[in-house]
């Protein structure tokens, strides 16, 4: 494996010179040009006093100005800080603090942030998204120690302290190879990419990626004939986004009756997605094959299942979990009992009496070349959301599920299951059910006062008391039903249920 992760795009830009690299808006850019573009920034970045091994904050919106950046501070053997185009002017404050940074490259908003921030004002270099002036000359690629940090990004961190997962060159080539099995991008791809690190992943493979129009950091605002239009005019053939994306798309396509395009593959994940929106899926791209991928920042991937199969099994299939589908061959998972405490073990013996029973709900955790190792300065964290075992890393998902018949079933997230007795209620028993009542636009469960207590967030001209009728009568367990005007999603993917804000607001 190469030292520096950098020369798997090096790479395609010889096999790929003349290849469009990225599109993004109404500009485009080749292999070769954009080799030619990171070579000028990487000696750009050099000359301002950037040095290996320092950790430059990056706030850039996913463009073409953000792979750049990137990629040329991996050629000098800097480690990119990648901060979500969401983040508020506190969380930069706090990431930048967590990973000490020593530079700042930003776009203006950004460099505006920093101007009224006293802790990013004492940041020595700051730097806007330019290349410089007939700097020349290219510099060598620094050849760091595999276990150097190439890239550092944060987990959503909806409570607490986010954690930074330190990628180093070593654990991003294991996560290439990792992600080329699952979605398996050729040279030939024009693939629409919404996650970010995915398009790392074209970049290596010498795909075309195609960055779709609309501002991530305010989801609620994308336009779906705008990204239609953008697949049909670059001839996209693929996709990589999150449920919410592909969501809205897709119910644009059907209510307008526009020709469906011909993509050969739509790959989704960061949220769980129920058989009822695989259905949306698939009127929309009845001749698309599209997967959802099960995984988090730390371990990617770690299941995934064709909507196909979901939608077979539908709703009475999922009454006791959301199947996730067949685990990744690279990935080792085991279900171990919910706890709140730190778990160690000295060997895999210890760790076997943890498991819990087939079929029997507890904790996921995973193992694998791929699975994240370390966080960046958070010891507390390392110790939380890892277990060693000898050389081997076990990562705690934090979220509940069971393993049945080969296939991985979740339930919901550890700290939102509802003790009953002996056994645990699952939200996303409910989250599927409620889904399953005409009116629901989403909804789950939550403990409110000792009491099961069920919150709906309805449509428009949604009948509150046929839906209160039928949800009271799906489970004698619901005690209480709320209806709230809009239920928090995460700021990531706008998909996933923000359960602490959601108990904020009740």
């Amino acid at each position: 494996m190469m030292a520096n992760i950098v020369q798997l795009f090096l790479n395609c830009t010889e096999k790929y010179p003349d290849q469009v690299a990225i599109v993004y808006r109404d500009a485009s850019v080749t292999y070769q040009d954009l080799r030619r573009d990171v070579e000028q920034t990487a000696s750009y970045f050099q000359s301002k006093g950037i040095k290996p091994g320092d950790r430059v904050l990056v706030f850039v919106p996913m463009s073409i100005d953000l792979y750049r950046t990137v990629l040329a501070l991996f050629y000098i053997g800097a480690t990119a800080v990648f901060l979500d185009e969401w983040v508020s002017k506190k969380r930069m404050e706090l990431c930048c603090s967590i990973a000490d940074c020593s530079a700042f490259v930003g776009v203006f908003k950004a460099r505006v942030f920093a101007y009224f921030s006293k802790g990013l004002r004492k940041i020595p270099i700051r730097l806007g998204t330019g290349m410089g002036n007939g700097v020349a000359d290219a510099p060598v690629i620094f050849n760091p120690n595999p276990d150097q940090a190439a890239l550092i990004t944060f987990t959503t961190g909806s409570t607490g302290t986010p954690k930074a997962a330190k990628r180093t060159h070593k654990f991003l080539g294991l996560q290439f190879n990792a992600l080329l099995s699952e979605i398996d991008p050729k040279p030939e791809d024009i693939d629409m990419c919404v996650l970010p690190i995915v398009l790392f992943c074209n970049l290596g493979a010498g795909s075309t990626s195609v960055i779709a129009d609309f501002q991530a950091s305010k989801p609620d605002r994308l336009n779906p004939e705008r990204v239609y239009n953008q697949i049909v005019s670059h001839g996209v053939t693929r996709i990589t986004a999150s449920p919410f994306f592909v969501k809205k798309l897709s119910e644009f396509i059907s209510n307008t009756n526009k020709p469906t395009p011909v993509l050969e593959k739509i790959f989704t994940g960061g949220a769980p997605v129920f058989p009822r929106e695989a259905e949306i899926y698939e009127r929309a791209f009845p001749n698309t094959h599209v997967k959802v991928v099960y995984g988090s920042t730390e371990a990617e991937p770690i299941s995934s299942i064709n909507v196909k199969q979901l939608i077979c099994e539908g709703a009475e299939q999922s009454v006791s979990g959301l199947n996730v589908g067949k685990v990744y061959s690279g990935s080792s998972v085991k279900i171990v009992g919910i706890t709140d405490e730190v778990i160690s073990c000295t060997s895999d013996k210890e760790l076997s009496k943890l498991e819990r029973p087939l079929g029997s709900i507890g904790e996921i955790i995973v193992a694998g070349e791929h699975v994240l190792k370390e966080y960046y300065n958070n010891p507390e964290a390392l110790k939380r959301n890892k277990i060693f075992v000898g050389d081997e890393v076990w990562h705690r998902t934090g979220d509940a599920g069971y393993i049945d018949d080969g296939l991985l079933f979740l339930t919901g997230r550890c700290n939102r299951m509802i003790k009953d007795g002996n056994e645990y209620i699952g939200p996303f028993l409910y989250e599927n059910l409620f889904l399953s009542v005409e009116g629901v636009v989403i909804g789950t469960v939550l403990m409110v006062n000792d009491k099961i207590t069920a919150v709906v967030e309805s449509g428009g001209a949604a009948d509150q008391s046929y839906i209160r009728d039928h949800i009271i009568n799906l489970d004698g367990r619901i005690e209480e039903l709320n209806f709230i005007s809009k239920i928090p999603r995460d700021p990531r993917h706008n998909s996933k249920i923000d359960y602490e804000k959601l108990i904020e607001l009740l």
